[in-house]
């Protein structure tokens, strides 16, 4: 149900039969004010046929004004007297009801017999106007409160303009002036509104002969807006493999033009519908986004809103090495200006906002920054050699037997600092482990348990270098008490008496693998000790039970 937007009580215009007495102007400030009529809102056009009205009516006549719902939403008590009436009030009138806000309900029936409460302080005639472009929302009759007003003696007639209503919505307000002596009249556009006031103000002379009828609205479209996005100015075209990839929201335009609510959307190349009136429409192309202020004009006409990116195409390959493919394992990050923040691997096609931004591009521990400059309506091309060359590394118990799984394998780069140690570049678990590194010598250690291998690694860019470690190792496995501690010692001792502890765990079972050769297993618990000495040998299994 759409909600009564203004309501008047008003006097005569200049050279036309004033209305005797005192008269109030009712202005409906109900949501529905935002509405439009050929593409203007409600609120716009009453505001212009007030003030025209109000500029022609002569100094002497008492005019007030009383609004509703203007000051809170869903409030069906929201009636306030602004100007209470007086001469010459014509300009107050105007200027406060230009700073109305409309926003609430329509409480019709109360704000007619608040009004006549109002006149009624004297005996003279009062004369009410209502223009409306809906009906009643709080729950009251109209019609029963008109009759009301005539039952009391009150010297008051009424006359009803209707805005844009239907034929059913007419006939329940035009009770309102049939009730009280007045007179309904229907008014479809501005024009007819303004002709309306007058024709109802100047009680005296007769209604207007009705308006002819429009000639028939034109059929509307299916899909109005066909909206289109420029890479950058001057009409540049986005590219038509990249123009499906263009998202266009359109949100409704509030008074200030900003946007407001939720909104439509249209994407690539594709139209859509919406009704008439002022948006804001946003363009995103990837990271690529612009805004603008539209005006969809009629459903039965084509709408054409246009943006611009101000933006170009960035075309990035990463390789491994010269010539070779986009290798599926390189990463990369674009970060720019507002946040701008960008990922992807390999390959990308991608549209981003003119400017300076930064690269980063990674494989395996090889890595380059550099800036990328993106100019609007341009493509840049970028390919970026990371220059690395792919090792892998495979772990041996003997020359054939392979480690399954378990091993630490560590590349170390084969200088030495000026301490003997060497920097760690990269890691892995597990067999076959790969590795994507810059060309140079390496240090590759493999850990397994106790057991341990090293062997050097040289790496050329774009070549695949295999390596095998050998651990030359078995397993030791333990079982004994619960918690009991368990500890391999080297089975020589040094020159200080001691033996080496090469590892240790606790029972009930405990296992490591451990460099081929002759050891020591303590077992200690409850501040008992054993020692047995133990042998093993090169892929093959050592099984000993222990005790304190």
């Amino acid at each position: 149900m759409r909600m009564g937007f203004l309501a008047l009580l008003c006097a005569g215009t200049a050279g036309m039969a004033a209305a005797d007495g005192r008269s109030i102007i009712v202005l409906d400030g109900s949501g529905s004010m935002w509405g439009q009529i050929d593409g203007r809102p409600k609120l716009e056009i009453a505001r212009e046929a007030l003030g025209q009205v109000l500029a022609s009516i002569p100094p002497e006549t008492e005019l007030g004004l009383m609004a509703y719902g203007h000051r809170s939403k869903g409030d069906c008590g929201d009636i306030e007297l602004i100007v209470p009436p007086a001469a010459g009030s014509g300009p107050a009138i105007a200027n406060a009801a230009n700073a109305m806000k409309f926003l609430g309900k329509t409480p019709l029936s109360e704000s007619v017999r608040r009004a006549a409460a109002e006149l009624r302080a004297t005996e003279e005639k009062a004369t009410v106007i209502l223009i409306t472009d809906g009906i009643e929302t709080c729950e009251a009759d109209p019609c029963a409160v008109a009759t009301e007003l005539e039952q009391q003696g009150i010297d008051f007639t009424a006359h009803v303009v209707g805005f844009g209503l239907t034929q059913d919505e007419g006939r329940q307000v035009a009770c309102l002036a049939e009730n009280t002596g007045g007179k309904y009249i229907e008014a479809k556009d501005a024009g007819a509104l303004v002709e309306a006031l007058k024709t109802t103000v100047a009680v005296a002379e007769p209604a207007p002969a009705p308006a002819p009828e429009p000639p028939p609205a034109p059929p509307a479209l299916e899909n109005n807006v066909d909206p289109v996005a420029y890479l950058a100015p001057g009409d540049v075209a986005i590219p038509e493999d990249l123009a499906p990839d263009v998202v266009f929201e359109f949100f409704a335009a509030d008074a200030e033009g900003k946007p407001q609510g939720d909104g439509q959307t249209i994407y690539g190349t594709a139209k859509g519908a919406l009704p008439p009136g002022r948006y804001v429409m946003r363009a995103t192309l990837h990271k690529a986004v612009a805004e603008t202020a539209v005006e969809i004009g009629p459903q039965s006409e084509t709408s054409l809103p246009a943006v611009t990116l101000e933006a170009g195409v960035l075309n990035l390959t990463l390789r491994a090495s010269p010539g070779a493919e986009p290798d599926p394992e390189a990463f990369w990050e674009l970060r720019g200006a507002d946040d701008l923040y960008e990922t992807g691997y390999a390959k990308a096609r991608r549209v981003f906002p003119a400017g300076e931004h930064a690269l980063m591009a990674k494989l395996g521990v090889a890595e380059t920054q550099r800036s990328v400059v993106i100019e609007p309506g341009r493509e840049t091309d970028l390919d970026v050699v990371l220059g690395v060359g792919h090792a892998v590394i495979d772990t041996f118990y003997t020359g054939e037997m392979t480690v399954e799984d378990g091993q630490y394998v560590e590349v170390f780069e084969a200088a030495k600092d000026i301490e003997g140690n060497r920097k760690s570049v990269a890691y892995a678990y597990g067999p076959a482990a790969a590795f994507d590194l810059p060309p140079g010598d390496y240090v590759v250690v493999s850990s397994l348990g106790a057991a341990k291998a090293e062997a050097p690694l040289k790496v050329e860019t774009g070549q695949r270098a295999e390596l095998r470690l050998v651990l030359e190792a078995g397993v030791a496995a333990f079982t004994g008490a619960d918690g009991v501690y368990i500890e391999i010692l080297s089975a020589t001792k040094d020159i200080n008496g001691e033996r080496k502890s090469i590892a240790y765990g606790y029972g009930p079972a405990w296992q490591t693998a451990i460099a081929a050769g002759d050891y020591i297993v303590k077992a200690e618990a409850e501040g008992k000790a054993s020692e047995v000495p133990f042998t093993v040998k090169p892929g093959e299994r050592t099984e000993l039970a222990v005790a304190p």
